[in-house]
């Protein structure tokens, strides 16, 4: 198959909440920074920009106010890259995550597949950076679930272990999902899955219908393994997510300027192996994701 016949969803994972500028200057933290950054990664391949809100002055949001201004901004400079929210977070009401849900109406909201310890250690310290609990029951799922089926929104299912691969099946008997599932292999968090090409392969053999069946899927890899796992990815047929939430590093070590970077370097994989960067209307098509014409408020 030529690569012309094989095209890669590539997303940007823009900003996260954990990292600061202080860790990297890329970091984008207002409206206009994050459709600077939109912009450099829409250019350099990805069709897909994951989102997570920030305050102007870089805190975590969960405001509606915040997420309709970044996703108004992102659109006005890039036009129909699709719109992906995230609706992970520790210690946040779930009612609260549904309302900019209900209120934007993003493309796609990245839905947790399963409760896990959700930590980042630090060898140096011989101690934990941080460490909690992370609950996504299957009631929690389930209720987001049914809400973004009614909203029209796609979930995009985050699994940081195979055995959370393996919660789609019960949701797909009872008919709360559709294919094509967007599936992600969320790899290199401590309490999920070590980060190892051989462990790209397990997962990917999880997914309902094969790894090469009707839904798609994607490996997100945490730190500087990223690579190596998107590197795997690709040669398997799957999807792949690069930007500063997940990585901040350039496979030589260099920090990236931007997230442009990093999406630059993951296309340029997908080219070496013969693949290309999905088109944003590939990317609708493949995923499942109408095109939207509306406003993001």
């Amino acid at each position: 198959m030529s690569h012309f016949d094989d095209p890669v969803v590539i997303s940007c994972s823009i900003s996260g909440v954990i990292a600061n500028r202080d860790q990297c200057p890329a970091i984008p933290y207002t409206p206009e920074e994050y459709a600077a950054e939109a912009r450099r990664a829409v250019d350099e391949g990805a069709s897909q920009i994951h989102i997570h809100a920030r305050k102007p002055d870089g805190t975590p949001s969960y405001e509606i106010e915040d997420f309709q201004a970044i996703t108004e901004a992102i659109l006005a400079e890039v036009g129909d890259v699709i719109v992906n929210y995230s609706t992970g977070a520790i210690g946040i009401p779930i009612e609260k995550r549904l309302e900019y849900l209900r209120a934007c109406k993003p493309d796609v909201a990245a839905l947790n597949m399963s409760s896990m310890n959700y930590a980042k250690y630090s060898k140096r310290r011989k101690d934990f950076v941080f460490k909690a609990v992370f609950e996504n029951s299957f009631d929690t799922i389930i209720e987001f679930l049914t809400e973004m089926k009614e909203l029209g929104i796609k979930p995009e299912h985050e699994c940081f272990d195979s055995g959370h691969v393996a919660n789609l099946d019960p949701l797909i008997d009872m008919g709360l999902l559709e294919p094509p599932l967007q599936i992600s292999l969320v790899m290199g968090v401590t309490g999920g899955i070590r980060p190892t090409p051989r462990n790209v392969t397990l997962m990917s053999d999880q997914i309902p219908g094969g790894p090469e069946g009707p839904n798609q899927w994607q490996t997100i890899g945490i730190s500087r393994d990223q690579w190596k796992l998107l590197a795997s990815a690709l040669v398997l047929g799957g999807n792949v997510r690069a930007g500063v939430e997940d990585n901040l590093y350039l496979p030589d070590g260099e920090m990236c300027r931007s997230n442009g970077d990093l999406i630059a370097k993951a296309r340029q994989m997908a080219e070496d192996v013969g693949r290309r960067a999905a088109t944003v209307a590939e990317a609708r098509e493949l995923l499942g994701i109408p095109k939207r014409e509306r406003s993001p408020a």
